[in-house]
């Protein structure tokens, strides 16, 4: 609700009539409800998730392959996502004026974007590497010691691909718009935005990042994936001729998963973050008129953002439901809490279960010494 005049109670005793005043929450306490629940929500399984993908790469030295610790690599980045980037934008989304300082307005800023970049450049990686190993197997394949290389040029180019960004993300004050609660007291208004020298600028820019961390990587990934596709669906008879076997079977079957689970890891990424590249598209060039853009931000905008961020919380359940390797260790993760709940409950409640528990530990090592191998 925006309006200008004076508020109810005008103490100041001063004209007021080109001052504007805006609710102090964007949304009624049922809205703000639902998207508080709905952050929360993948706030969790962005933590859980990618904490036990970090843990069980980390963890296992036969689940560091090339791939795992790319796919590593996406789990830190969804992890900056969520702890840095998910609660302030929650709060953006809730709040008329922007509520932290500065230094939070420029980190968040370049937090999120490099993170999103290096998660697509990520992306990208995973699908050349996949690309030569599979269309072209005789080449010589990445080690891990190249991948962890490869892992740190692609954040040392997603930071500078977003410094123009952090650079001119500002917080400023309108002096004459005001953030008032149902109690009509009054906060000044504060804003985290770009302070381009140019608007054009600003537009340049958006095109450089939509061309470079969403519309070349997607179609790089799509043309990549594709030839694998082709190369494994349309084999020669050679590769038909050695399934026959059951080895030959068995590693066939292996690389169709390992590249189902990649190719919808990729496809998950592309939907979700198209609806917030088409908003940041509109904003700039939609020339749309301010109830037009108001209507976008208040409402459209925190789906979208969530949309976004539902991406960093639905890699690992890709992971587990694709990988029997991840699948083992989300399930020893969870056998193992427990185990560890059963055993911290008080020895009267306990009396009849220590040979449950004993079993449930042996189950477990089975589980770890299985994974291991």
């Amino acid at each position: 609700r925006t309006f200008t005049g004076c508020p109810r109670h005008n103490f100041l005793k001063m004209s007021c009539l080109n001052y504007t005043f805006s609710s102090y929450y964007l949304h009624s306490a049922p809205v703000a409800t639902i998207f508080i629940l709905a952050y929360i929500l993948i706030f969790f399984l962005c933590m859980v998730g990618n904490l036990l993908v970090c843990f069980i790469v980390l963890k296992n030295k036969q689940m560091r392959t090339v791939t795992n610790i790319f796919i590593l690599n996406l789990a830190i980045s969804d992890l900056l996502v969520g702890i840095f980037c998910l609660p302030i934008t929650l709060a953006d989304n809730l709040i008329t004026g922007w509520p932290f300082d500065e230094v939070t307005c420029k980190m968040s800023g370049l937090v999120q974007g490099a993170s999103v970049s290096a998660s697509v450049f990520t992306l990208v990686a995973i699908a050349v590497e996949r690309f030569r190993c599979i269309v072209y197997p005789f080449q010589q394949k990445l080690t891990p010691r190249q991948a962890i290389i490869t892992i740190t040029f692609i954040w040392a180019l997603a930071i500078i691909i977003m410094c123009p960004s952090a650079v001119t993300l500002t917080v400023s004050h309108d002096a004459y718009h005001f953030m008032m609660d149902g109690d009509n007291t009054t906060y000044p208004l504060y804003t985290c935005w770009e302070a381009w020298p140019d608007q054009s600028m600003r537009k340049i820019y958006t095109m450089v990042l939509f061309s470079h961390i969403y519309l070349a990587p997607v179609t790089l990934i799509v043309i990549m994936y594709t030839r694998i596709a082709l190369k494994l669906f349309k084999s020669p008879a050679s590769i038909r001729d050695a399934q026959a076997e059951d080895e030959g079977r068995r590693v066939y079957r292996r690389k169709i998963r390992v590249v189902n689970m990649l190719l919808m890891v990729a496809l998950l990424f592309t939907v979700s973050w198209l609806p917030l590249w088409i908003l940041i598209l509109l904003t700039d060039y939609g020339n749309m008129s301010s109830s037009q853009l108001n209507v976008l931000a208040v409402y459209i905008y925190p789906f979208a953002h969530w949309l976004a961020f539902f991406n960093s919380s639905i890699n690992p359940i890709v992971y587990g439901y694709f990988n029997e390797n991840f699948r083992r260790g989300f399930q020893a993760a969870f056998k193992f809490g427990l185990c560890l709940v059963e055993i911290k409950r008080p020895c009267s409640e306990r009396s009849g279960v220590n040979e449950l528990v004993v079993k449930r530990l042996e189950q477990i090592n089975l589980w770890r010494k299985n994974w291991s191998e």
